[in-house]
């Protein structure tokens, strides 16, 4: 290890899966650095939903013990192995794809990243919206881009366009030249036009699924429901011929009949997406479209809260209890 670099670090761990309060916050060794790997200095981390999947075991995934928890962080260059070329210490980068598949996690004072899962932060983009962002952009990226196939002149649902992931989805679809129907509260109603809806629907309105059909008579081209609470069969009557519903939220609810008729008379499908599965090229390109809508879009994530990376079991009780409407950003010592 370099000189410069201490033997130990302060860490958010878990000796094996549990609850929230089995997150221990205490001193780790510093991570070794393999040949193609970077070691960061971490500076800020975002906690994710997924987070807390992973922690409680209800998304198994190998895991070495203790086990740093996180996928996200923002930081800076140490130092890097012989195969991991151009990336020079003291150099501002990010990543989104740590804490899973038997990679250590973020939550640390230091990490160590596989090169290729490694972005550099590109100027004028601010970290804290960077590292909120990684995600929830990354994640509606990927839904309708790579597996909805979004292209120019379509039409696209995105319900819960007043979340994080639905709010860049809609700024991501209408930047694509996508027309956006979305829904959100009525009281979120004109920041989610904002980003580029072309109408808003409130998701609490008795005759949605009325509302939705007036909105597209000819049915969605791209349904991408980022809430968790939509019903599959309506869903399905909503797709436009050819469409594509991609399934990408609701881990916690019970099965649902899947309506085959009016599957494949629409020539329709549906596509389970989560963006722990995505490829390393797939990541990459997802990290363009995450600094392109911070870039060139109106959209920003939601930080709901800012804490020292000691109350990392906090953030995580907070996410399972639901009472996060927004992005909770986390900075180590």
């Amino acid at each position: 290890m370099n000189s410069t670099v201490p033997d130990t670090m302060r860490a958010a761990y878990v000796d094996a899966v549990g609850p929230a309060d089995a997150i221990r916050y205490g001193e780790l060794p510093v991570p070794s650095v393999g040949p193609t790997d970077v070691l960061v200095r971490v500076t800020a981390v975002a906690a994710d939903p997924v987070d807390t999947f992973v922690r409680s075991g209800a998304y198994a995934t190998p895991l070495p013990t203790p086990f740093v928890v996180g996928r996200d962080l923002v930081g800076e260059v140490v130092l890097a192995g012989p195969g991991a070329a151009g990336w020079t210490a003291g150099r501002r980068v990010w990543c989104n794809s740590l804490g899973h598949a038997g990679r250590q996690g973020a939550f640390a004072q230091y990490a160590t990243v596989a090169a290729e899962r490694l972005y550099p932060v590109p100027p004028g983009i601010d970290a804290e919206h960077l590292v909120a962002a990684a995600h929830p952009a990354a994640t509606a990226w990927l839904a309708l881009l790579r597996h909805g196939r979004l292209r120019a002149g379509e039409t696209v649902y995105v319900g819960g366009g007043a979340g994080n992931v639905g709010g860049a989805a809609v700024a991501l679809a209408a930047r694509a030249g996508a027309r956006v129907i979305a829904t959100a509260r009525a009281e979120d109603a004109e920041a989610v036009r904002g980003l580029g809806a072309a109408e808003v629907l409130d998701h609490r309105a008795p005759d949605l699924g009325a509302r939705m059909r007036r909105a597209a008579p000819d049915g969605y081209d791209v349904h991408l429901d980022t809430s968790g609470h939509g019903v599959l069969a309506e869903s399905v009557d909503s797709l436009a011929r050819g469409g594509r519903l991609v399934a990408m939220a609701g881990l916690g609810t019970g099965p649902s009949a899947l309506p085959m008729g009016r599957l494949y008379t629409k020539d329709a499908s549906i596509v389970g997406f989560a963006i722990s599965n995505a490829t390393t090229a797939d990541l990459a390109e997802a990290a363009r479209g995450v600094v392109g809508v911070l870039t060139h879009t109106p959209w920003r994530p939601r930080i709901a809260d800012r804490l020292p990376l000691s109350r990392t079991a906090e953030a995580h009780r907070r996410l399972e209890a639901g009472e996060v409407r927004g992005r909770l950003v986390l900075t180590p010592p």
